[in-house]
C-alpha cells in the first residue's frame, strides 16, 4: 500500500472516528453546556460533565469563580471527578473547556451577580396608567353636510394604535384640553401639525380639523384615549432597590392592543367581590375594586413585554412573607410541584399547589417560559383553574421565587403559562438587563 493511499485510509478513519465520538451521548451532553451560566454569589452550581476522555476547565477569574473548591484556574475534568462550580464574588468570567486539556471545544461566560432576595406578592392590585401622549383607537367620521362624511385624522395618515404625544409642537399631557386646541384651529381654518410615534418611529402630518354640522363642534375624526384601568396581581417587592413588578405581561389597549407606552400611573390596594369560574372554551373573571380611599402602593414607570414596574417604598398588607427569599434564574427552573400565591377572596393572600409541566430553554428573555398546571382542588373548586386578574401570580419551587402565572389555555383552564422571574428582575432593574426578545400572548 503506497503512503498515498495510506494517508487517505488514515483521513477516513479519523473523520469516521471524529464522527462517532461526536453523537455520542457523553459528548452530545458536554455539547448541551450552555453558553452562559448565571449565579448568585454564595450559591453553587454543578456542572456534571460525562466524559469519556479527560477534559480540561480553564477559568480566567478565580477570584470571581472557583472551580471544585480549588483557586487553581485549571482543573481536569474526568467521568469520576465531574465539575463544580462556585462563585466567590460578582463579576465575570470565562470558563474555557478542552479535550485532551489540548482541543478548545466550549467556552461559558459566567455572571456572578450579588445575592438577591425579594418578597413575593400575591396581592390583587388595581393598576391605573396614563399613557405619554394620547392615543388613536378609531377612526370618526364627522358630518360636514348632509350628504358627506369624512375622516381628517384618517386623510392625515393617523392609523389606529398611533400615539400623539405633540399638536402645534405643544406636548399632550392631558386629552381634556385637545377639544379646545382642536376648536381654535378650526375656527381659524388653520391645519394642526400633529407629531405621533408608530412603533419606534416618531413621524408628523398636518391635519385639518372638520366642523360637524350635527353636533356644532369641530373634530379630528378620531377616537383617542389617554388612560386604562384593571386589576392583576403584584408578583413581588424587592425591598432593598424600593422597587415591585406585577402582571407578567404587557398593557395593551383594549381596542388595538397596543402596548401602552407609560406616561404615569400608580398601584393600588384592591379586593376580589367575586369569581367568574373558568369552564373550557371561556376564561373566567376575578371581580375587584378599589377600596375606598384605596391606599396608592407604588408608581408605575414601566410597562414591558413581562409587566409592570414602578417604585414602592414598603411591603404591603397581607403579605405571606415578611421577609425575601432566594430567587431562581431561568436555568434552575425543573418540572415538578410548585405553588401559586393568589387571592380568591377580600384580600388575604392564599397558597396553592400547581405542577411545573413543562420548562422551555431561555437564554434571553422571551414569554411562554413554563406550562404550569393547577393541582390543588381547593381553587380549582373556586376558580375552575386560572382566571384573568390572576396574571402575576408570584410562583414559588422549593422556597424560591421562579416566576409568574401570565396567560390561562382558553380550552384548557386548569392550565396555562408563566414567565421566568429572571426576565421580570432583569425588566425591574434589579438586576442587570439583557436582550429583550419577547414576544406578547393572550393574557390573563
Amino acid at each position: 500500500m503506497n503512503s498515498s493511499l495510506r494517508n487517505k485510509m488514515l483521513g477516513l478513519f479519523i473523520v469516521f472516528f471524529l464522527f462517532f465520538l461526536c453523537i455520542t451521548a457523553p459528548v452530545q451532553s458536554f455539547k448541551s453546556i450552555p453558553s452562559e451560566i448565571k449565579m448568585f454569589a454564595g450559591d453553587t452550581n454543578s456542572v456534571q460533565l460525562a466524559m469519556p476522555v479527560g477534559a480540561q476547565a480553564t477559568v480566567d477569574r478565580p477570584d470571581v469563580l472557583q472551580m471544585n473548591g480549588s483557586s487553581s484556574s485549571t482543573y481536569k475534568v474526568t467521568p469520576q471527578h465531574p465539575l463544580q462550580l462556585q462563585p466567590q464574588q460578582s463579576g465575570s468570567a470565562k470558563l474555557t473547556l478542552k479535550l485532551f486539556g489540548k482541543i478548545p471545544f466550549k467556552t461559558v461566560q459566567i455572571h456572578v451577580i450579588p445575592g438577591l432576595k425579594v418578597i413575593p406578592g400575591g396581592q390583587t392590585i388595581g393598576v391605573k396608567v396614563k399613557s405619554a401622549g394620547i392615543l388613536v383607537v378609531g377612526h370618526h367620521l364627522v358630518h360636514i353636510d348632509p350628504s358627506t362624511r369624512v375622516s381628517p385624522g384618517e386623510n392625515a395618515g393617523i392609523q389606529l394604535g398611533d400615539l400623539m404625544t405633540h399638536m402645534n409642537g405643544v406636548p399632550l399631557q392631558d386629552i381634556s384640553k385637545v377639544a379646545q386646541v382642536v376648536e381654535d384651529a378650526g375656527k381659524s381654518k388653520q391645519p394642526l401639525e400633529i407629531t405621533f410615534k408608530r412603533g419606534d418611529k416618531t413621524m408628523k402630518t398636518k391635519l385639518t380639523p372638520a366642523y360637524d354640522q350635527s353636533e356644532g363642534k369641530w373634530r379630528l375624526g378620531l377616537y383617542i384615549r389617554d388612560s386604562a384601568a384593571g386589576v392583576g396581581t403584584l408578583t413581588f417587592y424587592a425591598p432593598d432597590q424600593g422597587v415591585y413588578g406585577a402582571l407578567g405581561h404587557v398593557i395593551t389597549d383594549m381596542n388595538t392592543q397596543t402596548p401602552i407606552t407609560v406616561g404615569s400611573g400608580e398601584i393600588l390596594q384592591s379586593s376580589v367581590t367575586s369569581i367568574s369560574k373558568s369552564q373550557d372554551g371561556e376564561p373566567g373573571e376575578k371581580r375587584a375594586h378599589f377600596l375606598k380611599d384605596s391606599k396608592i402602593l407604588g408608581s408605575i414607570e414601566r410597562n414591558t413585554h413581562f409587566g409592570i414596574f414602578g417604585k414602592m417604598n414598603r411591603n404591603p398588607d397581607y403579605s405571606l412573607y415578611k421577609e425575601g427569599i432566594p430567587v431562581a434564574f431561568a436555568q434552575d427552573v425543573k418540572e415538578g410541584p410548585a405553588e401559586i400565591l393568589t387571592v380568591v377572596d377580600g384580600q388575604q393572600v392564599e397558597k396553592f399547589k400547581v405542577n411545573i409541566v413543562h420548562v422551555a430553554k431561555q437564554d434571553t428573555p422571551a414569554t411562554k417560559g413554563l406550562v404550569l398546571r393547577i393541582t390543588d382542588p381547593r381553587l380549582i373548586e373556586k376558580t375552575g383553574g386560572i382566571v384573568q386578574g390572576m396574571s402575576g401570580s408570584p410562583i414559588v419551587q422549593d422556597g424560591k421565587l421562579i416566576g409568574a402565572v401570565t396567560h390561562v389555555f382558553v380550552n384548557d383552564p386548569k392550565s396555562g403559562y408563566g414567565c421566568f422571574i429572571e426576565w421580570m428582575l432583569q425588566d425591574s432593574g434589579v438586576i442587570p438587563q439583557q436582550t429583550d426578545n419577547a414576544s406578547n400572548l393572550k393574557a390573563s
